[in-house]
């Protein structure tokens, strides 16, 4: 057969194999598929074609990971009407629990992106000792993502919280089982979904810090829940150091107690916390009674305000620093930061709280 009738019918054979409808979704269809057709085509041109068919293989495959690497990892409330879960930045998060939604796959690939994330906002919002992974969205997970997973649980226990998966899948499910993640983990913080919320509001976090300390109605929990009010109006979000309030960590406060310059310890928390467990030495004024009593805190020795989580501390240390008193610390984390630290507690069965109208020495 003559050389030009061959080279036609091989034109003739390669038009018919280009489909430009093809060519033309996968133009439209996204920034990676336009950019690993185009250096496959120019490949096919400029190499062997079993080296272009490696080429755009590759490709396809780097594309893949570096879309899997970043999966979408984001906060979550629930909606108005308390049914489904979204992303809303814009509303108060609850200061107790944190809700992280993952969709993605769990892999090694991710699993860094993934980890980050949930380290980085429990940094952004250390009283939220809690976390609650919602897993719908991950499809596989790998003994990297176990390990990542385990990591962070080991990180919210050493603080005092917990960790709690809801949806999970049963293909991840199995992986947990066969890698031994859902005993470290604990069967029991599995959660249904149709009950996770209640679960935790009703079981696991603290109410007093939700009645006192909390000004956010996040869950359908929260609706009915009585809030605090107080005489006079009190800073409700107050920042701490270094540019806001000085604190104290509890171990600290602990040495400066032993030592012969102690400080005043004034827990303003409501008088049955208070005789539950407190620092010892302290001294009871629950924060609604000091706004009208702030005068009887001495001003010519150094004062530390502590509460349960930390919130109600810090307003009232707002408020002495607003009225001139200088020598004015905060206890970071609260008494949780002290129950964490093991360090000695005492009880009140006696009464020991400061009443109206008692003047400090």
């Amino acid at each position: 057969m003559p050389l030009p009738a061959l080279a036609g019918v091989v034109i003739l054979t390669a038009v018919g194999l280009i489909k430009v409808e093809r060519i033309v979704r996968i133009w439209q269809s996204g920034q990676g598929d336009k950019f690993i057709m185009v250096v496959t085509v120019f490949a096919t041109l400029a190499f062997p074609l079993q080296y272009a068919v490696l080429t755009g293989i590759a490709l396809s495959l780097i594309v893949y990971l570096l879309r899997t690497s970043t999966p979408r990892v984001r906060t979550v409330l629930p909606e108005e009407d308390f049914r489904h879960f979204a992303h809303r930045p814009d509303q108060p998060c609850c200061p107790q629990i944190a809700i992280i939604e993952i969709v993605g796959d769990l892999y090694f690939a991710a699993v860094n992106h993934i980890e980050e994330y949930i380290l980085e906002n429990a940094a952004h919002h250390p009283g939220q000792r809690f976390l609650m992974l919602r897993m719908h969205g991950v499809d596989h997970c790998d003994i990297s993502g176990i390990r990542a997973l385990e990591n962070i649980v080991r990180i919210y226990r050493e603080q005092g919280g917990d960790v709690y998966l809801v949806r999970v899948r049963k293909p991840v499910m199995e992986i947990m089982k066969s890698s031994g993640f859902d005993q470290v983990l604990g069967q029991d913080h599995i959660l249904d979904p149709d009950d996770a919320i209640g679960h935790l509001f009703y079981r696991v976090i603290d109410p007093a810090i939700c009645v006192y300390e909390c000004p956010v109605r996040a869950f359908r929990e929260c609706q009915n829940l009585p809030k605090q009010s107080y005489p006079e109006p009190v800073r409700l979000e107050v920042e701490t150091s270094p540019n806001g309030l000085p604190v104290v960590q509890a171990r600290a406060l602990w040495e400066e107690l032993r030592s012969d310059k102690a400080p005043l310890v004034v827990d303003v928390r409501e008088p049955r916390e208070f005789k539950q467990a407190h620092v010892p030495g302290a001294i009871s004024i629950p924060l609604p009674v000091l706004l009208s009593h702030v005068d009887e805190i001495p001003r010519d020795s150094p004062a530390v305000m502590v509460c349960q989580g930390g919130r109600r501390s810090r307003r009232a240390a707002a408020l002495l620093r607003d009225r001139g008193y200088e020598q004015v610390r905060v206890v970071e984390g609260g008494m949780i930061a002290w129950e964490n630290e093991q360090l000695l507690e005492a009880t009140d069965q006696f009464g020991g709280t400061v009443h109206v109208g008692t003047t400090i020495a």
